[in-house]
């Protein structure tokens, strides 16, 4: 606690200096392939500011950055389960919402949904949502499953037969521990959201049973891998299968790409653009936030990253093929069947992390 004040003290005096007159840079650190490729050509352009631009591809990597401090960032983007916890935790500066004209563009009803992790919109802003569920080669089901076998079910990777039958062309799962035991959970019939040890032990000892079948955990790579053939069925994130979906089709090597919100249900996420309480140039991260709320700006990135976004003055403005996707913004019968992320308390996260090294390692 005595840490933690004094580490948001230091903070507030580095933060009031900061605004006095910052230099033309910002820090950004956000998810791999998550942004257009022009998006901070354009807003160096527009504002002088010259941005330096990290990636990450998991919120335990962002999240150790956060907790530990002074990590030289001024916008990040933890998803939205994550951000509630950090934000207790001291981690991120409130916004000045004066600063933030571009707020009047964004989806009421999602920024109210995005208020059970951060009352009241204080610290944070909808980047981008989505949700999580299974990308797959269509050609290799087919030959493997049969042609008329409808990939619509968590079966696909949580029932170890017919896993088992795909292990030879490749599946893999996110490196997300707090998203694939609750998925494995929902699978079950159990409540994704329960923090009870024996749910937790039901859903981890599911996926030890498929585990022979998983060529890797991983968080990034199988955007490529999906694209080139080169796996045939992955848990991932909707906007990343569909990127993978995308390159296959620019290869034309063949592939096709389908996804799907599984008929169980399915994780809602919401990844948040934030400003860390030591941030050293929040003004000018203040300017990015409100550049990113452009909805031409938001638009772009949504057509290239192929996400749902949380800005409704965009809409117009995103490719058609895109908003009349359901993968990619849900049906209202999908949504019913959708949840949110759970923020676990320590304990819940200590079970958690022995469960996944257990179901990694097989040990």
């Amino acid at each position: 606690m005595k840490k933690t004040m004094l580490m948001a003290a230091v903070a507030s005096v580095s933060v009031t200096a900061a605004y006095a007159g910052e230099e033309p840079v910002l820090n950004v650190y956000n998810w791999s392939d998550y942004i257009a490729e022009d998006t901070i050509q354009k807003f160096e352009e527009a504002t002088g500011i010259k941005v330096n631009y990290d990636v990450y591809d998991s919120n335990e990597v962002l999240e150790a950055k956060m907790l530990t401090g002074n990590s030289g960032y001024d916008v990040v983007v933890p998803t939205s389960d994550f951000l509630q916890r950090q934000i207790a935790a001291g981690a991120y500066q409130k916004l000045d919402k004066s600063k933030l004209p571009n707020l009047a563009n964004m989806d009421a009803e999602l920024m109210q949904g995005a208020e059970v992790y951060d009352p009241g919109n204080e610290y944070s802003v909808i980047y981008m949502w989505g949700t999580t569920g299974i990308g797959y080669n269509v050609q290799a089901i087919a030959d493997r499953l049969g042609e008329d076998y409808e990939v619509n079910s968590w079966e696909l990777v949580f029932d170890p037969e017919i896993v088992a039958k795909l292990a030879d062309c490749g599946v893999t799962m996110l490196d997300a521990p707090s998203e694939m035991i609750p998925a494995a959970m929902n699978y079950l019939g159990l409540d994704p959201r329960s923090t009870d040890a024996a749910d937790l032990e039901a859903g981890a000892a599911l996926l030890e049973k498929v585990r022979p079948s998983i060529r890797y955990f991983h968080s990034s790579q199988y955007i490529n891998d999906l694209a080139n053939g080169d796996i045939c069925v992955s848990v991932g994130w909707s906007g990343d299968v569909f990127q993978a979906m995308a390159r296959a089709e620019e290869a034309e090597n063949g592939v096709e790409v389908g996804y799907v919100i599984p008929k169980e249900g399915a994780l809602q996420w919401f990844d948040m653009m934030a400003i860390p309480v030591d941030a050293p140039h929040p003004d000018n991260a203040l300017k990015f936030i409100n550049f990113i709320m452009d909805a031409q700006i938001t638009a772009d990135i949504t057509n290239y990253v192929w996400y749902a976004n949380g800005n409704a003055a965009s809409m117009p403005l995103v490719d058609e093929e895109i908003t009349s996707d359901p993968g990619i913004f849900p049906t209202e019968e999908a949504k019913a069947r959708l949840w949110g992320s759970k923020v676990y308390d320590a304990r819940t996260d200590r079970l958690i992390t022995r469960l996944w090294t257990r179901i990694k390692t097989g040990q």
